[in-house]
């Protein structure tokens, strides 16, 4: 009996933090299919009327195709450099033996702690100098790499049997035949788990974007929200439409990929 209370307590309290962190995209979602006049009425999470035309209004007030577009490269750019670049350091970090290897993995753990605006001024000169201003290169080049991915692939390979390489080894295999042939595919958890964590970050990065973009051709989705505050005033109906849209590209990659990404955080362990 104790035992059966207690499950339904904890199930309770676990369904209440699930109702409170759906709440914003709950009141989102219901402000987007609210129409204007109905805005500053009393608040109801489920509307009496349904403005479906908010979300083809919000559509073409900017030129959202291209935004997406944008951050559609920019994501993908971010997630594969990510990936292919945080995963080969791990590698190094966890199977390779070099002068200063733990120094410097904990030098790279450092750099998790400096704030991004500490890197924003300098980054921004050197994309500069380079040209890089409202390219591609400028949004994907500067976020190739990712520490905490870093982090992740390193505590997995620690975790694989080495065994499997050392056979690979005997073989003949060179480090990169192990890496590509026998490593990754046994990676999938922490590739999927790094990949979604760059998704979501590339995604809905603002002020990177904001910054090295100067053309509206160049911007992103996150920075044509922007657009929706005017001088006197924000157009909340139209602007929970656009977010609306907007996010639920991230939630279709995580529910796509939750049970790898699961996989991956439960299966990456402290090991040393």
């Amino acid at each position: 009996m104790a035992r059966s209370l207690k499950a339904v307590l904890t199930h309770l309290l676990l369904a209440s933090g699930a109702f409170l962190s759906a709440m914003p995209f709950l009141w989102m979602l219901t402000t987007a299919l609210k129409p204007e006049s109905a805005l500053y009425q009393p608040p109801l999470l489920v509307p009496t009327h349904f403005e479906w035309a908010n979300f083809v209004k919000a559509w073409q007030a900017a030129p959202f195709p291209r935004f997406f577009l944008n951050s559609a490269v920019m994501t993908v750019g971010i997630v594969l450099a990510q990936t292919l670049f945080s995963a080969m350091a791990g590698y190094a970090f966890a199977r390779m033996r070099f002068a200063g290897r733990d120094l410097l993995f904990f030098f790279v753990l450092g750099t998790m702690m400096i704030p991004f605006p500490v890197t924003l001024i300098p980054s921004f000169l050197v994309v500069n100098a380079l040209g890089w201003i409202d390219t591609y290169n400028a949004l994907i080049i500067p976020r190739a790499v990712s520490a905490f991915a870093i982090f992740l692939f390193r505590q997995f390979f620690l975790s694989l049997p080495k065994e499997l390489e050392e056979a690979a080894l005997i073989d003949g295999a060179g480090r990169l035949t192990i890496f590509f042939r026998i490593v990754l595919p046994l990676s999938t958890p922490v590739i999927a788990a790094s990949a979604i964590f760059s998704f979501l970050f590339a995604w809905n990065d603002f002020l990177w974007p904001l910054l090295v973009t100067n053309s509206p051709d160049m911007r992103t989705v996150q920075v044509g929200l922007a657009m929706f505050q005017g001088q006197y005033g924000v157009f909340w109906t139209l602007l929970s439409a656009a977010a609306t849209i907007v996010t639920l590209p991230a939630i279709l990659a995580f529910l796509a990929a939750q049970r790898q990404f699961i996989a991956g955080i439960t299966n990456t362990g402290l090991k040393e």
